[in-house]
């Protein structure tokens, strides 16, 4: 077990860049960005008693939009599930790294994102919250728990089903 956690830790941080200052167990960096509408979100409030999938994607990236109908059907199994100390559950939160606003919501809506919480800074690579998280490739996603600690780091989404199964009452 111990082996298979040190391999898990590893390849987590081959993921994310040696720089990034996040790690598992740590508390979440705050993120407050402009939705696809320009009203700022801030993830300490969407964490708030519940579990947050963190999904870093953009409009433009193969990978991610190949993965984003596992995405939803995950959120539409996960999200009306009871949580352990999560009141409110579990959602999604994608931050996209594009640059361009139109393919940006253009995606959302063609992929059927269907959940409410998007944001981006459009700034592509250098997408501030991107950089927070250390991510150097997409697509990648990080769990949080609603006590707001980092709990799990995926290449994708849906590598985070596991963690969530623990958690569901």
């Amino acid at each position: 077990m111990k082996k298979l956690i040190t391999t898990l830790v590893i390849a987590a941080s081959v993921v994310f860049s040696a720089d990034a200052q996040v790690s598992l167990g740590m508390k979440a960096p705050d993120l407050a960005f402009p939705n696809p509408e320009g009203k700022t979100l801030k993830l300490s409030e969407i964490n708030k008693d519940r579990y947050v999938l963190i999904d870093f994607w953009a409009s433009w990236c193969r990978p991610c939009r190949m993965s984003n109908p596992g995405l939803v059907a995950m959120y539409k199994e996960y999200s009306n599930k009871k949580f352990k100390g999560a009141k409110k559950g579990f959602t999604v939160l994608n931050v996209s790294l594009d640059q361009q606003k139109d393919a940006w919501i253009g995606a959302i809506k063609q992929d059927g994102l269907i959940w409410p919480y998007h944001m981006s800074d459009l700034g592509g690579w250098n997408s501030k919250p991107a950089v927070i998280y250390g991510v150097q490739s997409i697509p990648q996603s990080i769990l949080i728990g609603p006590d707001g600690k980092i709990v799990g780091m995926y290449q994708r989404a849906e590598e985070s089903k596991g963690d969530l199964d623990k958690f569901v009452q």
